[in-house]
């Protein structure tokens, strides 16, 4: 079983879930719940693992806070 992780962010419009894999080029997906973004992204994941192993362009560091006066 493999771990990636997935950035989730909220369409401002739509409110639409959207979510992707950093780094990984076509490995995005939305869906109007969490749950139905998550089960979207599992399956284009699932889908992209077929042709092989990702060459990530990046790697997933982490988030952080920024405050600005």
């Amino acid at each position: 079983m493999r771990t990636f992780n997935v950035i989730v962010e909220r369409d401002p419009d739509t409110g639409t879930f959207v979510g992707s894999v950093p780094g990984w080029p076509g490995a995005h997906s939305q869906g109007e719940t969490l749950d139905e973004l998550q089960a979207n992204i599992r399956e284009v994941i699932a889908m992209l693992l077929e042709d092989g192993d990702p060459k990530l362009e990046s790697e997933f560091v982490g988030l952080q806070t920024i405050r600005v006066a």
